[in-house]
């Protein structure tokens, strides 16, 4: 991917040493902004994006020219109104968009990372965008707020700085990664090591991508996106432009035409490795176990408003992983509120047309903003 004309980035000179026990220095992260920042810089939010989103939070994206991944959530009079709001979002490191990750060279060896990048952790990631507070002279966010992986990042940013943020928003996510979960993200990377073309993750050097390793990983996630109503309801059992089955092993239905499309435009925007070293991040989760098996303990220094939200037919992160967030927070009298939106869209609700979640979440942002 050749895109660095339309990328920001910062250059983060100040080591950050890794769960791993690495340490990594002078690298680079890379951001966008929308809307603005007003004088007294009390407005911005801070957006964390999920496992194969990037930093193009809404408009065009410059890079794929397709839409923003929230594009129905951030804009002008949206719910998370750029308007009102300066919003900042970074793509990870470990990411593919432009922030430090296994695609980038290594400076001692000048061949590509591939698998000799660090294996990073959520933990990571989010000491890594502490560094855009700095980068814009905000002392404290007005909101921080992700669904999925990005809703691990917002538990896990209030965690490790409990005086930055007004409010946090932690979407469709959990506190840690269940042992399901864990399975098919190991499906996944399975998938893509069994790719020839992976080439223990030196494909880079070698002109080559493991494409349809990287498509199957997709396809198996995209399925625990989804729900089963809502699956039905699309496809049920119909056929592909056809009257009768045709015996043999092309996509004979609606859904296994939809989701070989679904991987093979993936691999135009994503890299196996990231693939890789994300979802590890994902499987080490677990805010549980940071705080000596107390989840309240993660947020009792912090005076942060909640809002939690999941969805009823989110089988990955269901509801009852959302509500034990909540839990904790009311067993330390924290400020929480909570909400379960009714949807058959599965977890990907979040990042859909659906306006009763569209609705809370402005409502909650507004009604915050207003607060003094």
């Amino acid at each position: 991917m050749n895109f660095k004309e339309n990328i920001k980035t910062i250059t983060i000179d100040k080591p950050l040493k890794l769960d791993c026990g690495k340490t990594i220095n002078n690298f680079p992260l890379a951001y966008e902004t929308y809307g603005s920042l007003n004088k007294e810089k009390d407005n911005a939010i801070l957006v964390f994006h999920a496992l194969t989103g990037d930093q193009f939070v809404t408009g065009v994206n410059p890079v794929t020219n397709k839409d923003g991944w929230w594009s129905y959530a951030v804009g002008p009079g949206k719910s998370i109104d750029t308007k009102k709001y300066f919003v900042i979002c970074a793509n990870v490191i470990g990411g593919c968009m432009g922030s430090f990750g296994p695609g980038h060279q290594n400076p001692e060896t000048k061949k590509i990372y591939g698998t000799d990048f660090p294996v990073i952790t959520i933990n990571d990631m989010v000491n890594a965008q502490k560094n855009l507070l700095d980068h814009f002279g905000i002392k404290k966010l007005f909101s921080v707020v992700g669904g999925s992986m990005g809703g691990m990042q917002v538990l896990q940013f209030v965690s490790n700085y409990p005086d930055k943020t007004k409010t946090a928003v932690p979407i469709a996510c959990t506190s840690s990664h269940s042992a399901q979960n864990i399975a098919f993200n190991e499906l996944g990377r399975q998938a893509i090591a069994a790719d020839h073309k992976w080439q223990d993750g030196e494909y880079s050097s070698k002109n080559t991508i493991p494409d349809k390793g990287l498509a199957v990983a997709r396809m198996a996630a995209h399925i625990t996106y989804l729900s089963k109503k809502g699956l039905q309801e699309k496809f049920g059992r119909k056929l592909q432009e056809r009257d009768d089955l045709k015996f043999g092993f092309d996509a004979d239905f609606q859904i296994e035409s939809y989701l070989r499309y679904q991987g093979s435009v993936f691999v135009d925007r994503f890299d196996a490795n990231s693939y890789l070293y994300i979802t590890r991040a994902m499987d080490y989760f677990d805010l549980v176990k940071q705080n000596n098996g107390n989840l309240s303990n993660a947020f009792k220094n912090t005076k942060a408003k909640f809002f939690v939200i999941s969805f009823t037919s989110d089988w990955l992160y269901p509801t009852q992983e959302n509500k034990d967030i909540v839990i904790a927070l009311n067993s330390i009298g924290a400020n929480v509120g909570f909400v379960e939106i009714k949807s058959d869209k599965g977890h990907d609700s979040f990042l859909l047309d659906v306006p009763d979640f569209l609705k809370a979440l402005k409502n909650f942002l507004d009604k915050s903003y207003l607060e003094e």
